[in-house]
């Protein structure tokens, strides 16, 4: 054999164990990936954007907007993105620092004077960066039981007073917990800096000037709702329609309803380091701000997969960042009850994939699933079947949980005839933040209900000892959680510490937050 065509043997053969003779997906192949997909996971409906090389490639729906009415998703049918909103409020701030507004590194206080954090030095030192990078120092969701369930009356002045109150987990700066609350506030800076809504301020900002024309920045600013696709759950054993989240204080946190096609001009804004126009003649944002809003701020534990020989993992300003087979990955996913989605984008590749679903638990298994495996393709690796292995991990994730939940209502039911002293437990508390909960007899039955959240409010079991499990009336979400009582020396409680049931609640259910005191 001779040198050449030797040479010719070993660049085929280490092409072919890198991976990069697969072949990159093509349309059918995704509407194939989708389909399979959805019904593996029972979802009702999804929607999928892919944009490569400054182009859109591939805007599709699939499935049902409403399992009640069967009319189809389409690439401008509009589903909530959730926390996919958080880097539409960094390209916010991106565009203040831009005008001369503000600075990254100004303190919280210089707008908002009455904020206030958990100590005077966090307090003094909070800065525009801190309230986006998720390493305050408090627990992962920390007073998320404020915006979870959606219909409580708590204000931004109810959010601004609350940091005082709540216990750090960590040491300020030096760990990633996740956070929605404090993108509230980013948003009330926006709203005091600009004299805009945070909603206006996106739509006259971003959405307009990108042509996002049927994307609203809240749901009240979308006038026709003919083509807003309703929230699923597959909580109880079938698929169930649920109800539209309500607005949440701003939408900083998660509020923007979007779809595929205008996500596509968002991922390109992005990947096209802030230009837009049909020759990139115009900027959203600089080049320097992007950098800023893709830099690691906060560092997290790096994925070892072998299948990516990750390096570093991290989070920016609204985007997680990390690397893929030495490729720089930006990417964020999002969730409300019954609204799923995930956004990727590879700059080296000029590659960005969106993808919407509108059901609950399986959503994320699509989600996950379809832009793994397409961006897979153009990082040409092998078909890892990414639907099947999320498949079976959240099958054992739920069923898990299912065996936890079953065990503890098996105990409940068998302890239903054991004598308790009702009025013992009976009586107001309150939390320094959540404000007040009710224990009371309704019809026999014992019961808890929140004064400022009316979801949060179901029928309490004796479990065992001084330990109570509620069962919410609101089933959009698997949140029935336990209460556990303090008793005095005469056996009257005197406060309430509380936990979620499930290993698998979500984390803004955070009752373990809540330090409930008698009052009455």
């Amino acid at each position: 054999m001779n040198k050449l065509r030797l040479g010719f043997v070993f660049i085929v053969l280490f092409i072919f164990i890198s991976g990069t003779v697969f072949a990159q997906i093509t349309s059918s192949e995704v509407d194939e990936l989708v389909e399979n997909a959805m019904q593996k996971f029972d979802v009702a409906g999804v929607a999928v954007g892919i944009v490569k090389d400054g182009k859109i490639i591939h805007t599709k729906g699939y499935g049902v907007k409403s399992i009640e009415t069967n009319e189809k998703v389409n690439a401008n049918t509009n589903l909530a993105i959730a926390s996919n909103s958080k880097a539409f409020t960094t390209a916010a701030l991106a565009i203040l620092v831009e005008e001369g507004k503000l600075s990254w590194t100004d303190k919280v206080k210089k707008y908002i004077p009455e904020f206030t954090m958990y100590n005077a030095y966090v307090t003094e030192n909070f800065n525009i960066q801190d309230l986006l990078t998720h390493r305050s120092g408090l627990g992962l969701g920390i007073g998320d039981l404020m915006i979870f369930p959606d219909g409580a009356d708590f204000t931004i002045d109810d959010i601004l007073s609350s940091f005082q109150y709540f216990k750090p987990q960590s040491a300020f700066r030096t760990k990633f917990d996740y956070d929605n609350l404090l993108y509230l506030v980013a948003g009330e800076i926006i709203t005091r800096v600009s004299g805009m809504s945070w909603a206006e301020f996106v739509k006259v900002k971003i959405l307009e000037p990108l042509e996002m024309d049927n994307t609203c920045a809240a749901l009240s600013q979308l006038k026709d709702k003919s083509n807003l696709a309703a929230p699923h759950s597959t909580e109880t054993s079938s698929i169930t329609v649920l109800p539209q989240f309500k607005e949440m204080i701003n939408g900083a946190a998660g509020g923007i309803y979007s779809n595929v096609n205008d996500l596509c001009n968002w991922m390109l804004v992005h990947l096209n380091e802030g230009k837009y126009g049909e020759d990139l003649e115009m900027n959203l944002f600089s080049e320097r701000s992007q950098r800023e809003m893709w830099k690691i701020h906060t560092t997290l534990p790096t994925n070892r997969n072998p299948r990516y020989n990750s390096h570093f993992s991290g989070y920016g300003l609204g985007w997680m960042l990390t690397d893929l087979s030495g490729k720089m990955s930006v990417s964020h996913t999002g969730g409300l009850p019954g609204m799923l989605s995930r956004t990727v984008m590879i700059p080296d590749l000029e590659l960005g994939v969106v993808v919407l679903t509108n059901t609950s638990n399986g959503g994320s298994g699509v989600f996950q699933s379809v832009t793994q495996t397409i961006v897979d393709s153009y990082l040409g690796l092998d078909d890892n079947k990414w639907t099947d292995k999320y498949y079976a991990y959240f099958q054992n994730q739920k069923n898990a949980g299912d065996s936890v939940t079953t065990k503890v209502w098996k105990t409940v039911e068998s302890s239903k005839n054991k004598k308790i002293e009702i009025d013992n437990y009976t009586g107001v508390y309150k939390d320094s933040w959540f404000g007040k909960v009710e224990i009371f007899l309704k019809d026999g039955q014992l019961w808890f209900k929140s004064y400022r959240s009316p979801k949060i409010n179901g029928p309490m079991y004796f479990y065992k000892a001084n330990t109570f499990a509620i069962k919410w009336e609101y089933r959009d979400m698997n949140a029935d959680a336990f209460a556990m009582f303090n008793l005095d020396e005469e056996g009257v409680a005197q406060s309430i510490k509380m936990k979620g049931i499930s290993p698998n609640i979500d984390f803004s259910f955070d009752f373990q937050d809540l330090d409930l005191q008698r009052i009455e």
